[in-house]
């Protein structure tokens, strides 16, 4: 008795799957909203901010312990770990600084969303 309910069941089950898969029609529409649509100039596109220097390829500034010296590039690399929630932040002293401070920028907005910035973003 379980056969022939098998063999009515594929069929449906087939054809459910390629109704589902088919585009439904759109209606036409009419001729008046078709030429002002044409008659619209695209919006243009947003532009991007302009990149931080020092994250480009070729634009390597150095390190931060270069850039401000070891004791100061340690402490804004400790301040980045305290704040950022992720998992492998670029929280590390030989990174350029900006990176560090973009990543203690994200970070720090992270947490004002939530409302419970750390004493260490007002720093």
């Amino acid at each position: 008795m379980s056969r022939p309910f098998r063999r009515l069941i594929a069929p449906f089950a087939a054809l459910a799957l390629l109704t589902a898969c088919q585009q439904a029609e759109e209606p036409a529409a009419p001729a008046a909203e078709t030429s002002a649509a044409e008659a619209t100039a695209p919006e243009p596109t947003p532009t991007a901010s302009p990149p931080t220097p020092g994250l480009l390829p070729g634009t390597e500034v150095g390190s931060c312990a270069e850039e401000r010296g070891q004791a100061a590039a340690q402490a804004l690399a400790d301040q980045c770990r305290q704040v950022s929630p992720a998992t492998r932040p670029p929280c590390n002293p030989a990174n350029p600084c900006a990176l560090i401070q973009g990543e203690i920028d994200r970070a720090c907005a992270l947490w004002a969303e939530d409302g419970d910035v750390p004493a260490e973003c007002a720093a």
